[in-house]
């Protein structure tokens, strides 16, 4: 009967299975910082992982922290992961994890940045050093090979600000007539552009600047603010990244907000299938240099229609993927069902049984153990007050059975205040899993996922980020701090992914939410 008991799980733990075979890859992608820039690119990699059917992707990002993106890297690797994808923040600080990732066996891809190691499967990106060349020689001709320059810097350290820079100095020496007045140094964000640029105006009221070089299009942007308010006068202003969209740098060139840039190409979906032959054992290129290219007034209208529409066909393959994957996913539950179905009937038919037998063996051994007692039994061993004795004890055994149910309700209560604790504890951490959880509160990753399950019907992730948009919806009611702000400060990696989970929670965006308070 055990047998048949044991046979029967069996079959219906494997009618139940329903995990895809096959090898899948485990790709973790590290992101120095978060812009518009890297949005595209991370939109380009999930695409491209379209094509792969045996593609998981891991994103994190490190928001221009050295010491962020080094955690990140090792996390990644603790993970598990069968390739990392790296845009390093500095050229030297992030080599050490890089390294480390590397002498563990995990090919790595670095791209967009420079390291100053030679432990990597394969590097790709963009030409900077003729960006910024090619962008200088624009500039002297803009100028008629006379005029005063501005120039804005990119991250300290950072291989792309090293290279533009070195691009653009080398450019302007064939003419002598177009002067830097000064280089300052940014991080390639628009806030330290605007702040720099006002600073240096301030100290400089005299100076007149005929032209801003800004690294990225976001830091020539960052420096027009700062003309438009304390220059008095407008200089032309050139970028770096050319993105297509309504904020990027070609409508910014269209629009004449911009003089020039100059197209800094994200090729996610290529990054994806060179990771994947690399991981295939397929042939491939250690060292991939991607085309881009100038843009100006003259081309920006047929380059901006490209990128747009280019933009449009993406989201429509987004969209195609995201419905073939809730019918492929109603198909699986369909077929969940079926075989669930079939599986609780087995079951059921085997539980009938046992219970049965098991019936009918406690009914004989009843019969048995009372022919057995009247059998030996002698008048002097008659109880006289049996039912007062069933009684005390059925008494003794209710408020044996209060006093457990009050000491169980006392350690749930003591449970839920304690894992309270801890989450809200690490509400900031975006990094934070289900094992910190389970470590802050001693516990094993599967003890708390199931005392937490059987307590609240939840899992510890769902109730984790249901404390995070309680906490980012008292904040949004509270305080003036963006949504951006709000989204980093409970832990999402993401403004956009926090905005979505904000709507499915409240049926409304955060813009809505505060408004309306």
């Amino acid at each position: 009967m055990i047998k048949l008991a044991v046979g029967a799980l069996f079959m219906a733990s494997l009618l139940l299975s329903c995990s895809k075979g096959g090898e899948r890859y485990r790709i973790g992608v590290s992101q120095c910082s978060e812009d518009i820039w890297r949005d595209k690119q991370n939109a380009e990699l999930r695409m491209g992982a379209y094509f792969h059917d045996n593609v998981d992707l891991k994103f994190a990002a490190a928001y221009d922290s050295d010491e962020r993106q080094v955690q990140q890297i090792d996390s990644l690797v603790n993970s598990g992961i069968d390739l990392l994808i790296v845009a390093p923040n500095q050229v030297s600080t992030i080599s050490p994890a890089i390294d480390r990732a590397y002498d563990k066996g995990i090919p790595v891809i670095v791209f967009e940045r420079k390291t100053n190691s030679r432990k990597y499967t394969a590097f790709i990106s963009a030409d900077n050093y003729e960006m910024g060349r090619v962008m200088g020689e624009y500039v002297v001709s803009r100028l008629h090979g006379n005029g005063r320059v501005l120039e804005l810097m990119g991250l300290e350290g950072s291989s792309p600000a090293i290279e533009r820079h070195n691009g653009f100095t080398d450019a302007l020496k064939n003419a002598p007539g177009v002067s830097v007045m000064a280089s300052l140094q940014g991080d390639w964000t628009e806030p330290t552009a605007y702040e720099t640029t006002k600073k240096w105006l301030s100290s400089n009221k005299d100076a007149h600047i005929d032209l801003v070089f800004g690294m990225n299009d976001r830091t020539a942007m960052g420096a027009r603010k700062a003309f438009a308010e304390m220059g008095g006068y407008s200089p032309l202003f050139c970028g770096i990244d050319g993105l297509p969209g309504e904020n990027g740098g070609i409508k910014l060139v269209l629009d004449s907000l911009l003089e020039a840039s100059y197209i800094y190409p994200t090729h996610g979906d290529q990054l994806i299938d060179l990771a994947v032959d690399i991981l295939d054992g397929k042939p491939y290129e250690k060292e991939t240099m991607l085309m881009s290219a100038l843009v100006t007034r003259d081309n920006a209208k047929v380059l901006l229609m490209q990128g747009e529409e280019l933009m449009r066909q993406a989201d429509r393959l987004d969209l195609l993927h995201q419905k073939a994957d809730n019918y492929l996913h109603e198909l699986d539950t369909r077929r969940v069902i079926n075989w669930l179905a079939l599986g609780i009937i087995v079951l059921l038919l085997v539980v009938f049984v046992l219970f049965y037998l098991y019936h009918l063996r406690k009914i004989a051994l009843q019969r048995e153990r009372v022919v057995n007692t009247l059998w030996n039994l002698k008048p002097e061993d008659v109880p006289m007050a049996s039912e007062t004795s069933e009684n005390v004890e059925s008494t003794e055994i209710s408020e044996d059975s209060q006093t457990m149910e009050d000491n169980e309700s006392a350690a749930v209560s003591l449970f839920i205040t304690r894992f309270k604790e801890v989450v809200e504890a690490r509400l900031e951490d975006s990094d934070v899993s289900v094992e910190d959880l389970a470590a802050d509160m001693s516990l094993s990753r599967v003890q708390l996922y199931r005392k937490v399950k059987a307590v609240t019907g939840s899992s510890p992730v769902e109730l984790l980020r249901t404390a995070r948009l309680n906490r980012a919806y008292q904040l949004l009611l509270t305080t003036d701090k963006s949504v951006s702000e709000i989204a980093y400060a409970v832990g999402f990696t993401a403004p956009s992914y926090f905005t979505k989970c904000f709507k499915e929670e409240y049926g409304k965006v955060p813009g809505e939410a505060r408004s309306s308070s």
